[in-house]
C-alpha cells in the first residue's frame, strides 16, 4: 500500500487512481525496472493466490516498505528487464505505434474466470511470453513451442469479452525476451484449432453458457476439489526463434 501511495495510485481516503508512467519517465532505468518488479511480484497473488507460497514477497519482513519490496529483483533480472523494454521498443512498438491500447484489459466475462488479458491494441488481443524457448542451437537460434491450452487461453481471453466490446479481429503473442510477434486473424484460428469454421458472436454466446450455466454445475454435481478427467491436448503450434539478443548491463539501484 505505501508504494501505490508514493505512485499514486491511491489516495488518502483509499481511492483507486490510474498510475501516470510519464511522472516517473526522468527516473533511472534500474529504478523503472526494479518498481516494475516489485509490482509484478504484488499482482501476482492476485491472479493466483496459491502463487504467494512460492513468491519473493514472503521474504519480506514486517515494517518492510516500498524499498524493501524494490530490493527484492537481482541485478541480474533487473538488466535482464531493461534489454527487454529496449528490445520492445525496436520491434513491438513500431509496429503498434499510433493506435489505441489498453493494458490490463478486463473483460464482461474476466470474473467468471479470473482472467484479465496483457494487451489489446485497435482490435488485436496480445499475450507477452518472456520464456526462454527450447535449448540454443549452434547458431543461436531455438524452437518454442506453443502447447494447445497455450492457445485455448488465449483464445479464452477473446471469448470473455462475451459483447465485443474491444471489437477483437486479431490474437497472438509477442516474445520479449526475442522480439518476436506472432499474430492470427482471430476467426482463422479458432477454425483451425475447432476443426470447422466458428462464427464469433455464436463462440462468444456459447462460452457464456458455459461459464455461467453449465460448469458451475458441473463443480456442483462432482464437488469443486475433485480433479476432473482431462483429454489429451494436441494442436500445438512449434517454430524457430532467432538468436537471443545481447543484453546490456545497467547498474542496478
Amino acid at each position: 500500500m505505501q508504494m501505490l501511495y508514493a505512485l499514486g495510485g491511491v489516495d488518502d481516503q483509499l481511492t483507486l487512481h490510474a498510475i501516470d508512467p510519464t511522472v516517473w519517465r526522468d527516473r533511472p532505468d534500474p529504478w523503472m525496472a526494479r518498481l516494475c518488479y516489485a509490482l509484478a511480484l504484488l499482482v501476482e497473488p492476485l491472479r493466483n493466490p496459491a502463487a504467494l507460497l512460492g513468491s519473493r514477497l514472503i521474504q519480506l519482513t514486517e515494517g518492510a516498505g516500498p524499498r524493501d519490496l524494490a530490493a527484492l529483483a537481482t541485478p541480474d533480472e533487473v538488466t535482464d528487464l531493461i534489454a527487454m523494454r529496449d528490445l520492445a521498443r525496436e520491434t513491438l512498438l513500431p509496429a503498434l505505434a499510433g493506435q489505441p491500447g489498453e493494458s490490463g484489459p478486463t473483460f464482461a466475462g474476466s470474473e467468471d474466470l479470473h482472467a484479465y488479458a496483457d494487451l489489446i491494441v485497435d482490435g488485436l488481443l496480445l499475450d507477452i511470453k518472456a520464456g526462454q524457448g527450447g535449448s540454443p542451437r549452434k547458431d543461436g537460434t531455438r524452437t518454442m513451442s506453443l502447447s494447445r491450452p497455450d492457445l485455448d487461453q488465449l483464445l479464452g481471453y477473446a471469448l470473455l469479452d462475451y459483447p465485443d466490446e474491444y471489437a477483437l479481429h486479431s490474437v497472438g503473442y509477442y516474445l520479449a525476451r526475442y522480439g518476436t510477434l506472432i499474430t492470427w486473424p482471430l476467426v482463422d484460428l479458432c477454425a483451425e484449432l475447432a476443426g470447422h469454421p466458428i462464427a464469433l458472436p455464436d463462440a462468444h454466446a456459447a462460452f457464456r453458457q458455459v461459464l455461467r450455466e453449465e460448469l458451475p454445475a458441473y463443480w456442483t454435481r462432482i464437488g469443486r476439489h475433485e480433479a476432473s478427467p482431462s483429454s489429451p491436448a494436441t494442436g500445438a503450434i512449434q517454430f524457430d526463434l532467432p538468436p537471443k539478443p545481447t543484453r546490456k548491463h545497467s547498474s542496478a539501484i
